[in-house]
Order: C-alpha cells, then sequence, then structure tokens
C-alpha cells in the first residue's frame, strides 16, 4: 500500500501499517495478515453481540465512575451502530483465528474506538483520546466477552428460530387436517404395513417438530446465565465489584429478554457446556428435518414408477437434459441443510470438550459453527415451509390404490381367524395376485359380511381390537 493509504497504528508490539479508510486498527490488521484461512467473516450475531457487550459496559464504566461521561457517550454512540450494522464491513478476522476470540474481540475494541474518537473530533488511531484497551475494553477480558457473546448471540436469534419452528409445525397441522380422511398403506422397514391416515403421518411430522422447539427453547433458557465480570480467569480482576450484576441487569434490558448471573463466573469460561447443549438441540431438529424430507421424497417419487402419494410443488425444472422432470428440490435443499447442522454440532461438541484449566480458547469456531447452524436452520426451514409444505397436495387415487393391493390388511384379522391362518392368506392373496377378501371368503374362514366390516381400512386406523366390539370393531 502507497503511503497516502496507510495510517501507522500501534499496539504492544509496535507499529502496523493499516488501510486509511478502515476503522479497525493494529491488532486487527496482525489478524487479517497472519489468519489469511478461509475468507469467511463473522456472522452477524458474532459482531452485534459483542457490539452490545461494548455498549453495556461503557454505560455500566460511566455508572459507576470509572469512565470518563464524555468518552463513554461516545463509546456507547460508536457501539450502537455497530449494533446497527453500519460498519459491518469492519469486522474483518477469520473464524478461524487466535484462540478465545482475541482478534475478534480486539476488532470490536478498535472499530468502536477509532470510531468514538471520529465522534470526539479527533483522528483515527488517537488512543489518547480513546484506547481500544483501556477506555472500550475497561472491565473485560477477551475470556468474559467471548463466552458472553456467543450466548447473546444466540439469544438474539432464538426467537426467529422458534417463530419459524412454529410456522412449520402449523402448515403440516394443516395439511394434516386436510389429509385426514385419505387412508393409505402404512409401511415399516420400507415394506407393507397396516393401514395409517396420510393426516396422521403428517400430524406426527407437526408433533415431532414441536417436540425439537421445546428442547431447544429449553437449552436456550440456559444461554442466558452470564459470566460476564470474572474478566480473565474469573476471579473479577480490573473489574468494580458492581460491574457484573449491573452488567447482567443492563444486557437484558439492551436485548429485551432475561439474563441472570450464572452463579459462578470461573465456570462460566471453563465450560462451554451449555453452548454444547444448545447446539446438540439443533442437531436433533436437523435430525428431525432431515427425515420429514427423506419422506417427502419417498412419498413424492415417481410419479410413473414411486409411490406419488403427494404431489410437491413444482418450483423449477428438474433436469438440464430430461424434459417435463421434477425433482423435490426443497427437500433435498433441507436434507443438505441438515447435514451442515450436523457437522457444525461436531465441531462444537469437539471444541467444547477441548477445554483446559481457566479457560477453552476454541470459543470463535464455537461461535461460527452455532451462529451458522441457526442461519441456515431459519433460511432453510422457512423456505421448505412456504415453498413446499403448504403448496403439497395428497394423491388420493394412488394412496388408495396401493392400499387395496396391500396383503398385510390381514392384521386386522388376527384376532378372528388367528395369526396363522392370516399367513396362510396373505401368502396366497400375494401369490395369486388377489385381495385377502377374496382369498378369506373363498377359503370359509370369514363371510363376505364379516370381512367387509372387519376389513373397513379407515377403522383400522382408529385403534382397538377388530370384530371384538370394543373400539375398531
Amino acid at each position: 500500500m502507497a503511503d497516502a493509504d496507510v495510517r501507522i497504528e500501534r499496539d504492544s508490539l509496535g507499529e502496523v501499517r493499516v488501510p486509511a479508510d478502515v476503522l479497525y486498527g493494529a491488532q486487527t490488521q496482525r489478524a487479517v495478515e497472519n489468519f489469511p484461512i478461509s475468507g469467511l467473516r463473522p456472522y452477524r450475531a458474532f459482531v452485534w453481540s459483542v457490539a452490545v457487550i461494548k455498549r453495556a459496559a461503557a454505560e455500566v464504566n460511566v455508572g459507576l465512575g470509572l469512565l470518563d461521561e464524555k468518552k463513554g457517550k461516545a463509546i456507547v454512540q460508536a457501539a450502537q451502530e455497530v449494533i446497527e450494522g453500519r460498519w459491518d464491513a469492519h469486522f474483518v478476522v477469520d473464524p478461524f483465528q487466535a484462540g478465545a476470540g482475541t482478534s475478534h474481540n480486539m476488532n470490536a475494541n478498535e472499530v468502536i474506538a477509532n470510531r468514538a474518537i471520529e465522534l470526539l473530533g479527533g483522528q483515527r488511531g488517537d488512543a489518547k483520546l480513546v484506547s481500544p484497551n483501556d477506555h472500550v475494553n475497561m472491565a473485560q477480558s477477551t475470556n468474559d466477552t467471548i463466552p458472553t457473546a456467543i450466548r447473546l448471540g444466540c439469544l438474539w436469534r432464538l426467537p426467529e428460530l422458534l417463530a419459524t419452528l412454529d410456522a412449520l409445525a402449523d402448515a403440516l397441522d394443516v395439511k394434516a387436517q386436510e389429509f385426514d380422511d385419505v387412508v393409505k398403506s402404512g409401511r415399516t422397514h420400507l415394506q407393507d404395513a397396516v393401514p395409517v391416515r396420510l393426516g396422521q403421518e403428517f400430524g406426527a411430522y407437526a408433533q415431532a417438530v414441536r417436540h425439537d422447539r421445546e428442547r431447544i427453547a429449553t437449552a436456550g433458557d440456559r444461554l442466558r446465565r452470564l459470566g460476564i465480570g470474572g474478566t480473565a480467569t474469573g476471579t473479577g480482576l480490573n473489574a468494580h465489584p458492581e460491574y457484573h450484576p449491573r452488567m447482567v441487569q443492563r444486557l437484558s434490558e439492551l436485548i429485551g429478554q432475561p439474563l441472570r448471573s450464572s452463579g459462578n463466573r470461573c465456570e462460566s469460561r471453563q465450560s462451554l457446556a451449555d453452548a454444547a447443549d444448545f447446539s446438540a438441540t439443533l442437531r436433533t431438529l436437523a435430525i428431525t428435518l432431515d427425515r420429514i424430507a427423506n419422506d417427502f421424497r419417498l412419498l413424492s417419487s415417481g410419479p410413473a414408477t414411486g409411490l406419488d402419494e403427494i404431489r410437491l410443488p413444482a418450483v423449477q425444472p428438474g433436469s438440464s437434459i430430461m424434459p417435463g422432470k421434477v425433482n423435490p428440490v426443497l427437500a433435498e435443499m433441507l436434507n443438505m441443510a441438515a447435514f451442515q447442522v450436523m457437522g457444525n454440532d461436531l465441531t462444537v461438541m469437539m471444541a467444547a470438550q477441548a477445554g483446559q484449566l481457566e479457560l477453552n480458547v476454541m470459543m470463535p469456531i464455537i461461535a461460527y459453527n452455532l451462529f451458522q447452524s441457526m442461519d441456515i436452520l431459519i433460511g432453510g426451514v422457512r423456505a421448505f415451509t412456504d415453498r413446499c409444505v403448504r403448496g403439497l397436495k395428497a394423491n388420493r387415487e394412488k394412496a388408495e390404490g396401493w392400499l387395496a393391493k396391500n396383503a398385510i390388511l390381514v392384521t386386522a384379522l388376527n384376532p378372528v381367524i388367528g395369526y396363522m391362518k392370516g399367513a396362510e392368506v396373505a401368502k396366497e392373496a400375494m401369490a395369486s395376485n388377489r385381495t385377502i377378501r377374496e382369498v378369506v371368503i373363498e377359503k370359509g374362514y370369514l363371510t363376505a359380511a364379516e370381512a367387509d366390516r372387519l376389513l373397513d381400512a379407515r377403522k383400522m386406523t382408529e385403534g382397538g381390537i377388530q370384530g371384538s366390539g370394543g373400539g375398531g370393531g
């Protein structure tokens, strides 16, 4: 870079040439040069959450008489601008960076400090006016800032994720009601089984999503436990005794959600178990979504040579060579999103167990993977709900046609003719390509009227013992 394009900033190692047009400073520039790893940038949730902490810290430290009010107000305004997304382009540290997240923390400190300097009429880099370390980072350490930021960033998007899951479950419930009178062949081991209603299948999908939502909300509640104010090792060195409770209160106000003290600030930087727990609930959701997407692909397979029991909305051509082909692209997308979340959870798990003594230094990659998982789950589920679930249709003719050929309907006759005779009837029906009704009447095991009553497929989906007169009979 030409001299006119740079400014000189200093950190504890000496002078650093920094691009003149950026808000970050020396330590961020060193990180950019040291970690040209992936070309990835931090998620907005990480930028937002650290900026919220910086704003709250400035307000608390001014209130405690530790930070000059004029400097504090400038820091608050600068941090608020970061919160609003104004300076996202200046957050440039690769997720694969120095342990603990010092580089990301200093990126925030420097951007906010330099912007505060500008607000006070100074020139970028004038740390005497506003220091990234002494003023923006006052009463903080990377070691308590980053784990707090991980929690806040997840909580920031948690309501959006939960609402997205509610919308999916609601849409599946609508389909469950719409399809409740479509009786079809059940399948276990991918083989014919006793009948179910298509509405029952979809109602089960909705319930599974609601269970996962509950798990996520419960794990999210544990993220509300903050250890901010523990500074480097959890002892609170260089933080006012009132700093911790005041920070918890102010952060609660700023994010509009209830937060509480962790109760042990040493534990809060040693253990990332709450983050791992939350990630695991996202993985469990991904398992459910993957299973539902696979079922959609199976149920819509064909259409001429597959099950073809549901028809998914045609949203794009399915082939560059085969005219007229339409693929289950939204379900395929959801599969891939689920795989990514599962992989992210493995990374979070490995990183969470890698903590040593007073600190887990793997926090940057925990943050990146958690925020990515939430991002793609919100986007993936929303697209699947809006562009697939809401528009899908049942193919009643095909579903009921498959059911008519299902020899396993004989199961309903077990209480009347017994398992062995039922097996005999099923084998003969399949071998002769006839219905269970035809064979069981021919053999004299049932009259036509008895067969019609006992082989009522709809009643089979309602439970009870066929022929007993007590539920389903």
